[in-house]
């Protein structure tokens, strides 16, 4: 493969990511689905591929929400901010039980050869469908004087839903985005507050996802066959292209949030996780 047909494919991966991976689509099944087309990898090469690349979308969410992690940070140092030592909580335990559950179902699907792709977006899709309607139910609630639920209004219960929520998106075909976010509009959290938080605990998930494509050989030896095929050159590429996309889609995502038309907006998500399972089953993912 040439040099240059390696930069454009590292580019198209790139783009695939920082989509990907804030939508309900599930980035990683996009990288497995392209870098198997693109780059000839195997299911479990892309698949640790895609989580490596997630490095991309920490960086960009790391500098969008780089005032909430230095609060947090100075919490830790001794701030009594209880708005951010809440937030630092939630982000802790949150991380704890993703962890728990997550990294056991990594090493199961990175012994798995394929896996139906297709079905969980369907779900997804459907569970977004769901949440439109919640939110446009919420809203009429909260016209009658019932208030949507905020970070200081989560208990240990809810951290645990989400936690296992966003664990059970290590699996292939399973959008971390699509999972958390919907658990917390189904429990009738306020979207932007919801997209924040899931943005936010996105941040430590994918660094864990990120370390764990490091740990063992066999990951590791997955990771340096996508970069050979790929070449350093095009890591790079897709890294950035990775970065700048996700920053105006973090951007874009968390203003609509806040807006009427997030019930538009979560519709319009359900029907393209929704679109794309149907697709992965069509073709045989």
């Amino acid at each position: 493969m040439s040099t240059v047909i390696q930069l454009i494919y590292s580019f198209v991966i790139g783009i695939i990511q920082g989509v990907s991976y804030w939508l309900p689509i599930s980035s990683k099944t996009q990288i497995i689905v392209s870098s198997s087309y693109l780059l000839k990898l195997t299911f479990q090469q892309a698949y640790t591929f895609g989580l490596f690349m997630e490095v991309g979308t920490i960086i960009a969410a790391v500098t969008y929400f780089r005032k909430d992690l230095i609060e947090m940070v100075q919490v830790l140092l001794g701030s009594k901010n209880e708005a951010y030592r809440k937030l630092l909580i939630y982000v802790v335990v949150v991380t704890i039980i993703t962890g728990i559950i997550g990294a056991p179902l990594y090493l199961v699907a990175d012994s798995l050869n394929g896996v139906a792709l297709g079905i969980p977006m369907l779900i997804i899709g459907l569970v977004l469908i769901a949440d439109a309607v919640v939110i446009r139910y919420s809203r009429s609630r909260r016209e009658k004087g019932t208030n949507l639920r905020k970070l200081e209004d989560l208990t240990g219960r809810d951290y645990l839903l989400i936690g296992i929520a966003q664990g059970i998106a290590a699996l292939p075909g399973v959008s971390r985005s699509g999972m958390t976010t919907s658990a917390m509009l189904l429990t009738n959290v306020e979207p932007d507050e919801a997209f924040r938080l899931s943005f936010l605990a996105g941040i430590f998930a994918s660094i864990g996802a990120f370390g764990l494509t490091l740990v063992s050989k066999h990951s590791r030896s997955n990771v340096a066959a996508a970069i050979a095929a790929i070449g350093l050159p095009g890591v790079a590429v897709a890294i950035v292209a990775s970065t700048i996309v996700s920053l105006f889609l973090i951007d874009f995502l968390v203003k609509v949030a806040g807006k009427s038309k997030i019930v538009y907006l979560t519709s319009a998500l359900g029907i393209i996780a929704i679109a794309s399972g149907l697709l992965y089953l069509a073709a045989g993912l």
